[in-house]
């Protein structure tokens, strides 16, 4: 992301960002509510367009719309806080659709893709069910399942765990855990910083659509350098 600004009207939701994650990296994106973390993940699968600034993936412009977007979104797995699974369709339905459908699988290799992603989220024996059957932390979990059966070259998460209830958080971040050890390039907005700083290669925040500090989590979580970062995390590091 270089110097990518966004606004909703007169507010100026995304000011001046610029942003480089590298290959295999975790950077987790925090700050106070209302700070501009969620558009900025949006903006990153033109979910959100932005007015001025460029965003590459992969050395790639992202393309403003029709099939060139359709691919290089197929390419940006995204989680969202709200899971976004298909009522209509089971879990194992849901996680082969764009497999077929966008990158041509053939049925077989779609579904023999989907269990085995189905067995790394620990959910195989939910494959036939409907996402209402499934408690949050397992929808969540499909979710994540079906963007990455597409195989894609970077996650995105969007507060992937603030809908759920407490115990369904700690299913869904070693799921989170897991993948951040396996090499998958990662943004993730969360509120959770035990995950921030376990997993993360990078903590950024952001506050009033800046980013502020970019640190290290042990560095950020020992000895912020601005004030802000100080007064945010004095707060939500007290109780």
């Amino acid at each position: 992301m270089q110097h990518v600004d966004k606004w909703f009207g007169d507010l100026h939701v995304l000011d001046d960002i610029n942003l480089d994650v590298e290959v295999g990296e975790v950077v987790v994106v925090i700050g106070p509510s209302g700070s501009g973390k969620s558009t900025l993940c949006r903006c990153i699968n033109r979910l959100e367009p932005i007015q001025q600034g460029t965003i590459l993936v992969d050395g790639q412009p992202l393309p403003v719309e029709g099939k060139a977007l359709a691919r290089l979104r197929a390419d940006i797995g995204m989680v969202f806080q709200s899971f976004n699974l298909f009522a209509h369709k089971t879990v194992l339905e849901n996680i082969t659709l764009g497999p077929v459908k966008v990158r041509r699988l053939s049925r077989p290799d779609a579904d023999e893709r989907a269990r085995s992603l189905l067995d790394r989220v620990g959910i195989s024996s939910q494959a036939d069910k409907y996402p209402a059957e499934l408690s949050g932390g397992q929808q969540q979990r499909a979710a994540i399942a079906r963007a990455l059966a597409m195989e894609p070259k970077v996650m995105l998460f969007d507060e992937p765990t603030s809908a759920l209830d407490p115990e369904m958080i700690k299913e869904v971040l070693d799921v989170m855990i897991d993948l951040a050890g396996s090499g998958t390039t990662m943004i993730v907005v969360t509120h959770e910083m035990g995950f921030a700083k376990g997993a993360a290669r990078r903590v950024v925040f952001m506050d009033e659509g800046a980013i502020v500090e970019t640190a290290s989590p042990e560095r950020f979580f020992s000895d912020p350098e601005t004030d802000r970062a100080q007064s945010f995390l004095s707060k939500i590091l007290a109780h």
